[in-house]
């Protein structure tokens, strides 16, 4: 019977954790559809903005803005890591830090910027130097702060180059980790069909004071915008990859539940037909 009551709690267990874990389930497709839904009305701005930019800097020299040019060839490559503060979201944080050791596999040196306690951790684990940490309170709230800490540092020479590193939302069931460059800004290249014809209605234009001093204001906030952008995806990713894990936990569970069960009623069979010959065989005795 002890047996037998061990299978009770076990299910009993299994029970409590497939209904915490479709709780979850279900609290994180609701966050991640908020979160896809606010990075989807983002897009539009994000793309007309970067096309504005591509326009003007294409009317001046780029080696002339310190952000279109390179950084100091001696500095370090800063990379600003974009992971979750918590975890039960599957391989998504594993996918994403084992991405990170490959693309800076030969960086001779690098530091980090991190926005999440679990890239916060891998960073000091892995013996990076770890410049800042915006890991506390709303993420998408430090978007300024870390703008401002590595232009500042691109401009002073410190930094060659700088990355973002985060899991780009592709649907509900698949996250990516993807590595872009920030600075220096990349200028898209005039030359295509689509290209021409926006450079012809952006020439029917007046730009005051000048292309160079609307960079001037332009940049900053088109860093900002981008930053702003991968904090969106990776957050709809995070939700999105927690509500697949929690999915398969709470499948796994119900599969467990009914292996269990399965295993309960056979022990139970057991004891009933060993009881049942005992009883008959007691009667056959005293006869």
């Amino acid at each position: 019977m002890a047996t037998i009551r061990a299978i009770k709690g076990r299910i009993k267990s299994a029970k409590n954790i497939s209904q915490i874990t479709k709780a979850m389930q279900m609290v994180s497709a609701a966050k991640m559809r908020k979160a896809q839904e606010v990075a989807r009305q983002g897009k539009p701005y994000r793309e007309k903005i970067q096309e504005a930019v591509g326009e003007l800097a294409s009317r001046i020299d780029p080696t002339l803005h310190p952000l279109l040019r390179m950084g100091n060839p001696d500095g370090k490559t800063m990379v600003v890591l974009i992971s979750t503060n918590k975890g039960l979201c599957g391989g998504l944080n594993t996918s994403l830090f084992r991405n990170v050791l490959k693309w800076l596999s030969h960086a001779d040196s690098a530091e980090f910027i991190t926005l999440g306690k679990k890239g916060q951790r891998f960073v000091i684990r892995s013996g990076w130097d770890l410049s800042a940490d915006f890991s506390e309170g709303q993420i998408i709230q430090s978007v300024a702060p870390v703008t401002q800490l590595f232009v500042e540092g691109f401009l002073n020479g410190a930094y060659k180059e700088v990355y973002i590193i985060y899991n780009r939302f592709v649907s509900s069931l698949k996250q990516e980790p993807i590595m872009v460059p920030v600075l220096p800004l990349a200028v898209p290249e005039l030359g295509s069909q689509e290209s021409e014809k926006q450079h012809i209605e952006w020439s029917e234009f007046i730009i005051e004071p000048s292309a160079r001093e609307v960079l001037n204001q332009l940049l900053p906030h088109y860093v900002e915008t981008l930053i702003r952008s991968a904090i969106l995806e990776a957050e709809a990713s995070e939700h999105s990859a927690r509500m697949v894990a929690m999915k398969n936990a709470t499948d796994n569970a119900k599969s467990l539940i009914g292996d269990l069960t399965l295993a309960y009623n056979r022990l139970r069979q057991e004891n009933i037909t060993t009881e049942i010959a005992d009883i008959v065989t007691a009667r056959e005795s005293m006869r």
